[in-house]
């Protein structure tokens, strides 16, 4: 038989939760006072500002020790990784050629305004040659708009076999990778801009999506995401940084330590003359099979018709059928 509850057996009642601000501060939330120990505030100030006292992950000068360059590592890697999966990024073309090429009309005014330096000191050696660099960059200058319509054709190419948007992806830079990104944004889609920390100042260029623009500490983390999700590399005209990434890709793909993408070079009179594929196979330092791991192309139109071609003759073509 369930005895009756007593006045003293009453249940107890249900306290307030507790919230954030307290009635009564705990001990430790004001340091001890100068009426307790007049030298109180100067040790605790002391205290607080020592480099020991820093969150771990707040301490800058503790991140950036050589102790700790394995945590730079996995974090230059797992923030990109994060992002480009939260915004969906299964797929892309990475673009690359020269920070110095131009757009026409920008490349014009700088001839325009040399030759008017020049019209004033025509006996100016270093003015002369620079002229001529500046004649030889407008002479390159339609690589810019190569590249824009270029990346315009892939951003608006549909869905691919994946189920995925194709998305531009490019060394974040001036130039060539400005004109990549540039055509993407034109065409209303998401491009991506893996900048890297440099000693001198620098800026991402204006048409890569904010949310998609990302600055690397490690080169070798930066070569990671770019070839995690490509589906292609494009090489334009370039200097050290094209034929860095070029060279890495095809290295790669040579010892068959990545799966084969495809490798576009745009121009092909340029890259004959920077890389002589011929010497090098006839020197025997590599096979003869090492030139079909890149073709060249003239423009836009051919440089994508040749990437979805390249996929179809691997029965796995680029773009869904549906």
């Amino acid at each position: 038989m369930k005895k009756p509850q007593t006045t003293e057996e009453k249940p107890t009642d249900i306290p307030t939760p507790a919230h954030l601000q307290r009635r009564e501060p705990l001990p430790w939330q004001h340091p001890k006072s100068s009426t307790e120990d007049p030298d109180a505030p100067r040790r605790i100030k002391a205290i607080m500002e020592s480099p020991s006292y820093k969150q771990a992950d707040q301490d800058v000068g503790f991140l950036n020790l050589n102790d700790t360059r394995g945590l730079r590592l996995q974090l230059d890697y797992q923030k990109a990784e994060l992002l480009l999966e939260r915004h969906a990024i299964h797929h892309t073309i990475v673009v690359f050629g020269s920070t110095r090429i131009h757009e026409p009309r920008v490349a014009q005014e700088k001839v325009d305004s040399l030759r008017t330096q020049l019209e004033c000191a025509p006996d100016d050696a270093d003015l002369q040659r620079r002229l001529k660099v500046a004649e030889r960059i407008l002479a390159k200058s339609h690589f810019y708009k190569i590249a824009q319509k270029f990346a315009h054709l892939v951003s608006t190419a549909g869905t691919t076999s994946g189920h995925g948007q194709l998305v531009i992806m490019t060394g974040g830079g001036p130039g060539i990778m400005e004109a990549a990104n540039r055509g993407a944004y034109d065409a209303g889609r998401k491009t991506i801009g893996l900048n890297i920390n440099l000693p001198h100042e620098q800026y991402p260029n204006p048409y890569i999506t904010p949310e998609l623009s990302f600055s690397f500490h490690y080169f070798a983390l930066r070569k990671l995401h770019f070839l995690l999700r490509t589906k292609a590399l494009v090489a334009f005209p370039g200097g050290f940084g094209t034929f860095d990434e070029l060279f890495e890709t095809l290295t790669l793909i040579q010892t068959r330590k990545i799966k084969p993408v495809p490798v576009v070079l745009i121009g092909r009179t340029y890259w004959r003359q920077a890389f002589n594929i011929d010497f090098l196979v006839e020197e025997g330092v590599i096979d003869e099979e090492d030139r079909e791991l890149f073709w060249y192309a003239e423009t836009a139109e051919e440089a994508w018709d040749g990437i979805l071609r390249w996929y179809e003759r691997c029965d796995t073509p680029l773009l869904s059928s549906e």
